[in-house]
């Protein structure tokens, strides 16, 4: 019996090797060769005189080393993503700790963790160049990894009880149930929350590759350094290009990995009847009818297969609990262990924290709280402005394949371009029509704040089943009837999530949009973001911890209060049933 001569057929069978695998060997290869060299430098010696350039000939070298930190991040945050998750999802007395503890985290700014980052590391490595490259990275990983936790978290707590059920009744033990169901079932959320965690990090490029800590500044090469000067010096020409090859790189990154991703993700979604309008990636075909490619599963499949087995053996199945006494004994030990040794760090954290803030005058506080309620009011306006138009665009781009494929490398484009950059343009379009930094700083801030909300949406959007819509034609609901009964609660969750991030967003992207850099002199205006930045350059590291501690309460009592609520209603009212 033949198989049918689908289009999936066609990109199967053509299993001989042609011209493009020769080109893809080479091109593995070529790859390689530039991380090692570009890797190398970062061993060198760190000249703390060294001037960023803004000619053409620099760009190659730069944007292979910003490419290398970039990447680098990533894999950090992915890393991250999964056990931070994971265990809070495992573990219900660690979430009550780890995920009131992701809301403190992601709440802190880029610049209130760089001068301990980059003190410390500096110290670690003296006159080495590796420990700025590292403080880097981290810095990096920080505006990456906290949206992709957060999805993950959403996405496992989000499970429908009875794949569970269904894991248990097949005897899975916790590895197989991981990597067969939890994983998958995050797996779109996490993709669609990839690419925002690395439009996230060219976002911060510029605060993170060129900053100044007290009367020290810290230079590295790179395409964020090179257009924050560029932006300083108000040398448009070279904005521009800076920019052209960034959207250049973002371009061919979605062309050689998001939209292979996205198309390859589709797989996972929770559906009884196949879609028939899916994602589509000409790089995900030629790789799966890759000759060279299919040769190298074969032989790496055994070593992949045999890792699984020893996994297998390693782990009990999932539903033969150890006896109540082991159970009770040993979770005793951990939970008393985990929880004094949190305690001694909070401790010693605040007890620090109380001999920094004494330095700080009546008038250091005053300015702490006055722009605490002027940033609060520009994150309210800059939310309420990208729901306006996230909800509604992110809908349509989940919902239609097709128009996915053409807007998305525009969105990762506009999302992904440091606004920093784009920010002197701006301003003078708003001086001229009296606005100044007071509206320039709302604007900013919504750079800093939609895409996550957009990203998010456009997630959940993709997850819903498509039968769901099919029903929906079925019952001739009207667009209005399918907006409250079946689009709104199957977006909810992914809602929430990227509104969680976005504030949090928001309030980081404060930092940059009150306290601005522009052809030597700096432009300000009252508030939160503006203080911190101010600390920063200024050294002051008593007004840094109060402000950052104030932006961090601020933070987590707006997802207490606010936000946590409705995520709770989202997993207990809104999770899909299958």
């Amino acid at each position: 019996m033949t198989r049918p001569l689908t289009p999936a057929n066609k990109t199967l069978e053509r299993s001989a090797w042609t011209w493009q695998d020769g080109l893809l060997i080479l091109a593995i290869f070529s790859l390689i060769l530039v991380i090692v060299q570009t890797a190398s430098q970062f061993n060198s010696d760190y000249n703390p005189n060294f001037k960023i350039e803004t000619t053409l000939n620099v760009l190659p070298a730069y944007t292979a080393q910003t490419l290398l930190r970039m990447t680098a991040a990533y894999f950090l945050a992915l890393l991250f993503t999964l056990v931070y998750a994971y265990s809070a999802y495992r573990f219900p007395l660690a979430a009550k700790i780890l995920i009131p503890l992701l809301d403190i985290l992601q709440s802190i700014p880029v610049l209130s963790f760089l001068p301990g980052v980059v003190l410390a590391l500096v110290t670690l490595f003296p006159g080495q160049r590796i420990g700025v490259e590292l403080a880097s990275i981290i810095l990096i990983f920080t505006g990456m990894t906290w949206n992709m936790t957060f999805s993950f978290y959403q996405s496992l707590s989000g499970i429908p009880q009875e794949l569970k059920e269904a894991a248990q009744v097949y005897r899975l033990n916790a590895w197989q149930q991981f990597w067969t169901l939890e994983l998958p079932a995050g797996a779109i959320g996490l993709v669609w929350n990839s690419v925002m965690s690395v439009a996230g990090g060219w976002f911060f490029l510029i605060a993170i590759e060129s900053f100044t800590l007290g009367d020290k500044n810290f230079n590295l090469p790179g395409l964020g350094s090179y257009l924050g000067k560029a932006a300083n010096q108000g040398n448009f020409g070279a904005i521009g290009w800076g920019l052209a090859v960034l959207i250049g790189v973002i371009i061919a990154i979605d062309f050689l990995i998001w939209q292979p991703l996205i198309a390859w993700v589709e797989k996972f979604k929770y559906q009884a009847v196949e879609a028939t309008n899916v994602p589509q990636s000409k790089v995900l075909d030629f790789l799966r009818r890759s000759a060279t490619l299919r040769v190298l599963k074969s032989r790496i499949s055994p070593v992949g297969d045999s890792f699984d087995r020893a996994l297998a053996r390693g782990f009990a199945p999932a539903h033969l609990p150890k006896s109540p006494r082991q159970q009770s004994r040993l979770g005793n030990w951990i939970n008393w262990i985990f929880v004094s040794g949190f305690a001694a760090i909070v401790l010693w954290g605040t007890w620090e924290a109380v001999l920094l803030l004494r330095f700080l005058s009546l008038s250091d506080w005053q300015k702490v709280v006055g722009g605490a309620f002027f940033t609060a009011l520009r994150v309210i306006c800059a939310l309420f402005l990208s729901l306006l138009w996230t909800v509604p665009v992110g809908v349509a781009i989940g919902r239609n394949p097709r128009l996915a494929q053409i807007l998305q490398p525009l969105v990762q484009i506009a999302a992904s371009v440091p606004a920093t950059a784009l920010f002197p343009v701006l301003l003078l379009g708003l001086i001229h029509a009296g606005g100044g930094l007071q509206i320039g700083s709302v604007a900013l801030m919504m750079l800093g704040t939609m895409w996550y909300l957009l990203f998010n949406v456009i997630a959940g959007a993709q997850a819903i089943p498509s039968e769901l819509f099919e029903a929906a034609q079925v019952y001739k609901l009207s667009l209005m009837q399918r907006w409250k009964t079946l689009i709104l609660p199957g977006i909810f969750p992914y809602l929430i999530t990227g509104i969680i991030t976005a504030v949090g967003g928001a309030w980081n992207a404060s930092i940059v949009s009150e306290y601005v850099q522009f052809k030597g002199e700096i432009i300000r205006t009252s508030g939160l973001g503006e203080t911190i930045s101010e600390a920063t350059a200024s050294g002051n590291f008593p007004l840094l911890l109060a402000a950052t501690s104030v932006m961090s309460l601020l933070v987590v009592l707006t997802n207490r209060l606010v936000w946590r609520p409705l995520y709770r209603l989202a997993q207990e009212k809104y999770q899909l049933l299958v």
